[in-house]
């Protein structure tokens, strides 16, 4: 299937043939370097939904758990330590920079799945960005080889 030029694209590439070789290869630069800048935040945003689902997926396990049942707390990523589950309908959310807020089951599952809505409308958007920037460093890269080749000289 041939990928037919959109009448933004044309106007795109009308507007970077009356640049200089120079100018170009400074949009080509800028423009590649955005997108590797978005492609991680695509990255981080990607980690953080995986981490919030696996919250989600975690408050659903503990709420089935009956109060007084022994457990090991994870206090950092490598240590653990015994507990006691007191009262299973009542969890800490972590909000962020460290300040946590004391929540019940269905608050603290509402707040995941909320953060994981916006993480995801926030990727998708993203992902559009990330697309038309693609497209419009390519384009200064075909630009760019046309006009070096125009200026290269032919030798027969």
């Amino acid at each position: 299937m041939e990928k037919r030029p959109t009448t933004m694209s044309m106007s795109v590439r009308g507007e970077m043939e009356k640049l200089s070789v120079e100018q170009l290869k400074a949009v080509k630069e800028q423009t590649d370097l955005e997108v590797n800048l978005l492609n991680d935040s695509l990255n981080n945003i990607r980690t953080a939904t995986t981490r919030l689902e696996l919250t989600s997926s975690a408050l659903h396990d503990l709420s089935l758990r009956p109060s007084g049942k022994k457990m090991l707390v994870p206090i950092t990523a490598s240590l653990y330590v015994p507990g006691t589950l007191q009262d299973p309908d009542q969890v800490l959310v972590n909000v962020g920079t460290g300040y946590f807020i004391e929540k019940n089951m269905p608050q603290a599952k509402d707040y995941c799945d909320r953060k994981i809505s916006l993480l995801k409308s926030s990727f998708e958007q993203l992902v559009e960005i990330s697309s038309k920037k693609k497209s419009i460093s390519d384009e200064a890269g075909l630009v760019l080889q046309a006009k070096l080749k125009q200026m290269a000289p032919t030798s027969q």
